[in-house]
């Protein structure tokens, strides 16, 4: 390394492509499905994890910028991450060198937060973002971590609405070797931090612009007078009290803010509690019978008691919510594809191609018409869930589990129509199992169902 390279910032004058992967690329054990982004550090994969059979996010830092100074800077921050053990941070799964790259590895989300947000947030939902993000910085906090970098594509979401925090310390490093400063993402960054003299408190701003975004859809702006944009119609979607707190988080002067995420996320779930007991006693207009829950609701939860045995409906639909099992390629609530399974399985290993449950001694994918798989060993697992034969004379195994499309011993395609206990319904174009007075939509084929 160079004394230039010690005193100055490392700026590529030209698109860094050492880590530039095509889908199916191999890095090790992992696949490469797809590029999710990149940044000034790093590019971000979607990949599969070939022995666990799970799939996982792989960011890999640019070779040009990991000199032997910062690769020691941010195996330290690595082993930082590594620490902060809380439901709302994403943890390393592992961080290593893989044919020459070092590669961090994470679970892997739905999407981003910031992509979310491109959508329309009902109000609850986005309190309920709001108050796990500042969870998740007021543990980092807690164990005096400065994140430095809090911006809504730093928030991932994963199945059930959860929400976890994740770049600790790699924004850090990113920052210091391109920009050469403390700064983090424009829009995003305190006064102070912008400065090079950030702060937990510099988060607290941060995270106050976040959460304004989140609720409000509009993002505060340099000078940040308040009230700033949006700021009626979020009184009348949060009231008062939760909005003192974001107008004392977003104080340009760090004294008058809160000192870190915990006075934060305690203040934000006192006024949280102000704001609903305050909306309780202004209701005026009351249903005859308030304790009385949707239609909708008894209807799905009438569907779980008369075919979730047999379904297991363990999953909800990413569209609509509505219950959904793991064999079914349509939400049978609202239509929704549902060709891959984008939720996690109770079965050991995920096929890469539809991302379905799979046991260990399959040799092909009973859900989608994938390649064949290579079994580890000869032995051969018992399960409760076989209920039915192979047609196939010439199947070794012949077991099949409910709703299973090919056999998983000899590939062949299950030719007789599955069908539900409880209803002699079909679908009149696949003759699969339906039940048309829950249903709008086959979940096999994805038909709209014909109400009875």
């Amino acid at each position: 390394m160079t004394r230039s390279d010690k005193h100055h910032p490392i700026r590529p004058v030209s698109p860094d492509r050492s880590n530039l992967f095509r889908r199916g690329h191999r890095l090790g054990k992992y696949k490469i499905i797809r590029r999710l982004g990149e940044g000034g550090f790093a590019r971000v994969y979607a990949a599969q994890d070939t022995i666990e059979g799970v799939r996982v996010a792989l960011k890999v830092p640019y070779g040009s910028l990991l000199t032997r100074e910062v690769l020691d800077s941010f195996r330290a921050e690595v082993r930082l991450a590594a620490r902060l053990d809380h439901p709302n941070i994403l943890s390393l799964k592992t961080a290593d060198f893989i044919n020459g790259h070092f590669v961090a590895v994470t679970a892997l989300g739905e999407e981003t937060l910031g992509e979310r947000l491109t959508r329309r947030l009902a109000t609850a939902k986005a309190l309920n973002f709001a108050e796990q993000a500042l969870a998740a910085v007021s543990f980092a906090h807690d164990q005096g971590v400065i994140h430095c970098d809090i911006k809504p594509e730093n928030f991932i979401l994963f199945n059930g609405n959860e929400v976890r925090l994740t770049d600790f310390g790699i924004a850090k490093i990113a920052m210091q070797t391109v920009h050469a400063s403390g700064s983090g993402t424009v829009g995003y960054v305190a006064p102070e931090q912008a400065m090079g003299k950030p702060s937990r408190r510099s988060d607290v701003f941060s995270l106050g612009l976040v959460i304004y975004k989140t609720l409000s859809g509009c993002l505060p702006e340099w000078p940040f007078d308040w009230p700033p944009r949006g700021h009626r119609r979020l009184r009348r979607k949060v009231g008062d009290p939760t909005l003192k707190v974001l107008e004392r988080a977003l104080a340009i002067d760090p004294r008058r803010r809160f000192a870190d995420g915990n006075a934060m996320l305690l203040a934000f779930q006192r006024a949280r509690r102000k704001s609903a007991s305050s909306a309780r006693r202004k209701r005026t207009v009351r249903s005859p019978n308030p304790s009385r829950p949707a239609w909708q609701s008894v209807q799905k939860r009438e569907f779980k008691r008369r075919f979730g045995k047999q379904l297991e409906p363990r999953y909800s639909c990413t569209r609509c919510k509505g219950p959904v099992s793991e064999p079914m390629t349509h939400c049978p609530w609202c239509g929704t594809d549902r060709k891959s399974h984008r939720s996690e399985t109770t079965f050991p290993v995920h096929c890469p191609r539809c991302n379905r449950g799979m046991k260990l001694d399959w040799r092909f994918c009973p859900w989608c018409y994938g390649s064949g798989f290579e079994s580890d060993g000869n032995r051969e697992y018992s399960d409760r869930r076989y209920q039915s034969k192979c047609a196939n004379r010439a199947c070794d195994r012949k077991d099949l589990m409910l709703f299973m499309r090919y056999c998983p011993w000899c590939h062949q395609k299950v030719r007789k129509p599955w069908r539900l206990a409880g209803t002699r319904e079909a679908c009149p174009k696949c003759h699969w199992g339906i039940a048309s007075e829950f249903w709008s939509f086959c979940p096999w084929c994805g038909r709209p169902v014909r109400k009875p």
